[in-house]
């Protein structure tokens, strides 16, 4: 194929795939019918990874990692026709995420190794933990 796809072109085939028109699998499956296909990717990624150290296939973890992206877009279109989220809110989501806990590179911090980077994560990542029970108590009230 001569063609180079976007993440537009990926994003409109999964559409397309569970369309009321599309392919009948793709049109059946649930976030929870999903789960072993998931798990599935995501090891064959990490054989993907230690085969690349192994040989330098790179062309083995590429097509893994389209098999991953593959389960995030599917989920992510059963969240979109159920009304939850969007890619786009997956992306907004992770993107403050790394933005938040990078703050040596995106703020004020600073870190000197990669062990103040994690420290720094790791209280970033607790204290977020923390304010998301707190308002999910508050909704209980």
């Amino acid at each position: 194929m001569d063609k180079r796809y976007s993440f537009t072109d990926f994003r409109e085939i999964i559409r397309r795939l569970r369309a009321p028109d599309g392919c009948p699998w793709d049109r059946e499956q649930t976030h929870e019918s999903l789960i072993p296909c998931m798990l599935e990717e995501a090891q064959e990624a990490v054989e993907g990874i230690r085969l690349l150290e192994e040989t330098k296939d790179a062309d083995n973890l590429c097509e893994e990692l389209g098999d991953v992206l593959l389960q995030v877009m599917m989920h992510s279109q059963i969240a979109e026709e159920e009304g939850l989220f969007t890619i786009d809110d997956v992306i907004q989501g992770i993107s403050e995420k790394m933005i938040r806990r990078h703050p040596h590179v995106f703020g004020r911090g600073t870190a000197n190794s990669s062990a103040e980077v994690l420290q720094t994560w790791e209280e970033i990542k607790k204290r977020e933990k923390e304010e998301k029970a707190r308002k999910n108590a508050e909704k209980k009230l």
